[in-house]
């Protein structure tokens, strides 16, 4: 099983992202799809996920208007848009899969991808 975080870069406040997420080895539409950050020298932390259910999804606040997160079934893909970027949302951006209905714990999240890096410019 592997997960490949893709689509991080540099890009100027106010520009956006698309970060991608791929996922092969299994078949994760019964998974919950997750994005997480961690910034230098801070903990990792929540920033969106999607249900099983399509379009059922939750951000964190500090994203919520900006930050959209979707998934295609079909591809095994979860893709995390990011808009109206700030030089706070500057981070290491892991995916994340996990088995359970409804996940609220990092460590009850079965795979990770292994990052990819936003850079915001103020």
């Amino acid at each position: 099983v592997q997960l490949q975080a893709s689509g991080g870069g540099w890009v100027q406040a106010g520009g956006f992202l698309r970060l991608s997420c791929a996922a092969s080895g299994h078949t994760f539409s019964n998974y919950v799809m997750a994005w997480f950050r961690q910034a230098p020298g801070k903990e990792r932390k929540f920033v969106a996920r999607i249900l099983r259910i399509p379009g059922t999804t939750y951000v964190a606040d500090s994203v919520k208007g900006r930050f959209a997160v979707y998934r295609d079934n079909t591809k095994n893909i979860n893709y995390l848009q990011m808009n109206n970027l700030k030089p706070e949302d500057a981070a290491v951006y892991y995916c994340a899969v996990s088995s359970k209905v409804l996940p609220t714990k990092e460590d009850q999240y079965d795979y990770w991808g292994q990052g990819t890096l936003v850079t915001v410019s103020s």
